[in-house]
């Protein structure tokens, strides 16, 4: 599209496919599940023709990048390294953060594990609350089972093998993060060096959820993210805001890194 390069990169033991383009200020995008690089390529259009080099990976198991065959290999300290390991390969110290679904989540376990590596953050969908409510007597897919019901997405991916069988017309797999690893970091907010701007549609479902619009704009969100600097909510938009919103997204995203 447009000039956008391929490439690959050995990143943390695996080999990660890359698109990009431009120069500049490095502009790291993370898709969600189920998408791929190509999720953002509205946004790598403009973003690079404004002066940044605008680079989305396929994450681990996505795409063309390599996908181990162990559940074990896809927990959230194997995709920060990854994510890590690919801010080195460009050559730069920081870079300006842009990630949507569970991208987003894991752009906030980059910012609460190597808060060094980010300069500003802009989140798309799913604000921070990975830690929240854990509850140490509750699984958490038990969790999820009692709010949603066993048709949650995240329930019934959790028998090997059923939810493959069931998708394989379309030749998608599944990753599914456990918290229970994270559990030293409970309560721990994101520092207070990272500016963050998030943005997100009025339809979203997960901006919809029971207690999200209270956490969101009542204080619990800002008190976790301390440098949360604006809320941006569109307007008869739904989950998919970097696509059914491109130009709006774009704009956005950039309006808020050009002033760092």
């Amino acid at each position: 599209m447009e000039g956008i390069v391929h490439r690959m990169v050995e990143v943390n033991g695996i080999n990660m496919h890359v698109a990009e383009k431009g120069d500049g200020p490095v502009v790291l995008f993370l898709h969600g599940f189920p998408d791929l690089w190509y999720s953002w390529r509205h946004q790598i259009l403009s973003l690079s023709s404004r002066g940044y080099r605008a680079v989305a990976p396929d994450l681990r198991g996505y795409g063309d990048t390599d996908a181990p065959s162990s559940i074990s290999s896809y927990m959230c300290f194997h995709l920060v390294g990854d994510i890590v390991a690919l801010i080195d390969s460009l050559g730069v110290d920081q870079v300006f953060l842009v990630a949507h679904d569970w991208g987003a989540i894991l752009g906030w376990y980059l910012c609460l594990f190597r808060p060094e590596r980010v300069r500003v953050y802009v989140c798309l969908s799913v604000p921070f609350r990975p830690f929240l409510g854990r509850n140490p007597k509750v699984r958490t897919v038990d969790a999820f089972h009692a709010l949603y019901g066993d048709d949650y997405y995240i329930c019934r991916f959790q028998e090997p093998g059923k939810m493959e069988a069931e998708l394989a017309r379309a030749g998608t797999s599944y990753v599914m993060k456990n918290w229970e690893l994270t559990s030293p970091w409970n309560g721990v907010g994101i520092s207070d060096k990272i500016p963050v701007r998030f943005i997100t549609g009025d339809l979203d479902l997960v901006y919809t959820s029971a207690g999200m619009k209270e956490y969101i704009h009542g204080g619990g969100f800002k008190k976790d993210v301390p440098c949360l600097e604006e809320v941006f909510v569109q307007k008869g938009v739904a989950h998919f805001n970097n696509q059914e919103a491109a130009e709006d997204t774009s704009n956005l995203i950039y309006d808020f890194i050009s002033k760092f």
